[in-house]
């Protein structure tokens, strides 16, 4: 047993070298993949311009990163890039329910998408599990991250249609996967699925959303941004959605930074926006910390406009859901606060929507969506089941 061990231990540990030095070089050399076509073909929200097989995949997994059309809040025709995989092997008749992924902040910055990393599943919860229990993934990076673009940071509508669309892009891949969809997100990705659920019947119709499951979601754009403002994370989170509020809603009368943001906060946005959540932290701590404690705004945006109102019209969850909705909080979380996602459940629930709420103790922002698997999994798999039954 010792001996089976050590060889399963050693086996093991190639496939993790393997996988880490061939991602490393997939990294190294996909930079053309990412680089826009001139002039851009136009097709329909899914259809698929490039993809190609991602080696560094588990085995047993088939896995392919896409770039795929989308479109913004205006309808334009974007391109979005993500990543799909499937277990190996013939699907299900019927396909696979498709577990529709919406990540957390990473940056703003095209390189910040997850899609460009050494292993662009790494992030996403319970990809594991998920791929084990026979559900195709599909994962966006958002419009204007891994593809140039015009930034959609909390840009609800966006996000929403990035998620729909990566679902489709799946689906004309012809891997089995089916129009039966699970949607799963974290933080940021938690108000990309419940954008998508509200804009599924009219936007993607031919998709079925079998059940929503998210992880302390941004639910509450204007209360997330007045509880967190006096931190450094506040400071960064304010940083990219307000220059993503910016450029999207440029048009818009009213919208100058000038009337929300101090001077100095309004230097320090391009060198924020440039750089990722992950691995570059200390940078943004030392440019953000300069400015908590009241230094970061010099007026309320939930109490001016128009900023008010787009604050209000990026907040998800103003009618109720016709899937069934998993919501999961930890107790200590001081980002997204156990209040704010409280008070999003007991809207829900008045609006007749049917929620499971699991409360998490001890377990702040980054671990709630990992330690909320034991109970989301199960859940899943009775509302959304891997393959069609019965």
């Amino acid at each position: 047993m010792l001996v089976a061990a050590l060889a399963l231990g050693a086996l093991t540990g190639c496939e993790w070298a393997r996988r880490i030095l061939v991602g490393a070089e997939e990294e190294i050399h996909e930079g053309p993949f990412y680089t826009p076509p001139t002039p851009m073909p136009s097709g329909r929200p899914g259809d698929v311009l490039r993809a190609e097989p991602i080696r560094s995949a588990a085995a047993g997994v088939s896995a392919y990163r896409v770039i795929y059309h989308s479109t913004d809040l205006d309808g334009a025709d974007i391109l979005v890039s993500g990543v799909v995989a499937v277990p190996q092997g013939t699907p299900p008749a019927g396909g696979r329910t498709v577990v529709a992924w919406g990540h957390p902040t990473t940056g703003a910055e095209v390189r910040c998408a997850p899609s460009v990393g050494v292993d662009p599943f790494v992030s996403i919860e319970g990809f594991d599990a998920l791929i084990a229990r026979g559900y195709a993934v599909v994962a966006t990076d958002y419009a204007g991250m891994g593809m140039p673009g015009v930034d959609s940071y909390l840009i609800g509508g966006t996000e929403g249609r990035n998620v729909l669309d990566a679902v489709r892009a799946a689906q004309r891949l012809d891997i089995g996967a089916s129009g039966r969809v699970a949607l799963w997100g974290h933080s940021q990705g938690g108000q990309a699925v419940l954008f998508a659920a509200q804009l599924a019947e009219s936007y993607a119709p031919e998709l079925e959303i079998e059940s929503i499951a998210v992880a302390a979601p941004a639910v509450d754009l204007g209360g997330l941004l007045q509880a967190d403002v006096d931190d450094v994370s506040g400071v960064t989170i304010g940083a990219y959605a307000f220059s993503a509020f910016a450029s999207v809603y440029a048009d818009t009368p009213g919208v100058d930074l000038s009337t929300i943001l101090s001077p100095g906060a309004i230097g320090i946005l391009p060198e924020m926006d440039s750089l990722c959540l992950l691995g570059q932290n200390q940078r943004l701590h030392e440019l953000g910390a300069p400015y908590i404690d009241g230094g970061f705004l010099i007026a309320d945006p939930t109490a001016t406009e128009p900023w008010a109102a787009l604050l209000r019209q990026n907040t998800p969850g103003g009618s109720r859901y016709d899937a069934p909705l998993f919501v999961a909080q930890g107790k200590d979380d001081r980002l997204v606060r156990p209040e704010l996602t409280e008070a999003f459940v007991a809207s829900q629930r008045a609006l007749g929507t049917d929620v499971t709420s699991l409360s998490i103790p001890g377990t702040g922002h980054g671990l709630v969506a990992l330690r909320a698997l034991d109970e989301l999994l199960p859940w899943m798999q009775r509302h959304a089941p891997p393959r069609l039954t019965g």
